[in-house]
């Protein structure tokens, strides 16, 4: 289990000298895409959920049953000596605390949670998230780093105004890190000047750089599924020209 000076550390790198110089956090998916980004010099991995439901076989969106997901978030935090955070989705109806407890159990440092359900494609209710998160929030103390994603722009009204609102609820319930997944870049700014957290950007193909998203706003950039996606298409890739 990682230390709370660790945690403390990992907090700390989201604050940003240089806009231009955002935290890059890649997202892995098993022991070896996780040490070979760690071995690259990256100070800090994410697990992407997707990715993970994908190398153990099952579809994105809540289906990976959870004993499976925690203990491949385990096997890539022992496989690497830097911190991980947990892409753990919904949360997969469980308790605060044995979330958290189980969380911790991996030794991640950290941990993403989203505001929609995957099953039924819509927004939770904001309040109601927000007072779970604070449970989270309570149980977690200081041993873990909480990045709340809000899904205003996968689900629902896609707007800089809805998007601050759940946002602003979000970190006065405890979240250390707020993600808006697919905000327009344009509109990073005003979420970032809104609200008092630090903002997780997600980079893209063919979008902006994590340097420009840096001086857009964010403070930390992430790539979730699209790294597990290069590397099966490169598979696919030479899975053709062996045939």
């Amino acid at each position: 289990m990682e230390t709370l000076a660790t945690v403390q550390r990992f907090c700390a790198m989201h604050e940003r000298q240089d806009p231009s110089d955002p935290l890059v956090i890649p997202n892995v998916w098993d022991a070896v895409s996780a040490r070979a980004f760690a071995d690259a010099g990256f100070p800090v991995l994410a697990t992407s959920s997707a990715a993970v439901a994908a190398t153990l076989g099952y579809r994105d969106g809540g289906h990976t049953p959870p004993a499976e997901m925690f203990a491949a978030i385990a096997r890539i935090v022992r496989s690497v000596s830097v911190p991980v955070t947990a892409d753990v989705e919904h949360g997969y109806g469980l308790h605060p605390q044995e979330l958290v407890d189980r969380l911790l159990d991996t030794g991640a440092v950290g941990c993403n949670l989203e505001d929609s359900d995957p099953l039924t494609g819509s927004l939770k209710d904001a309040a109601q998230h927000a007072d779970w998160l604070a449970e989270v929030s309570v149980a977690a103390g200081e041993h873990l780093v909480l990045n709340a994603r809000v899904d205003t722009y996968l689900f629902g009204e896609r707007s800089v105004e809805t998007t601050v609102k759940r946002a602003v609820l979000y970190a006065r319930a405890g979240a250390d890190v707020i993600y808006p997944i697919l905000a327009p870049p344009e509109l990073l700014p005003d979420i970032a000047t809104t609200v008092d957290r630090p903002i997780n950007a997600l980079c893209l193909p063919n979008g902006p750089t994590p340097s420009e998203l840096g001086t857009l706003g964010a403070a930390r950039v992430t790539y979730g599924h699209t790294l597990h996606a290069r590397t099966t298409e490169a598979v696919q890739a030479m899975a053709a020209e062996l045939h």
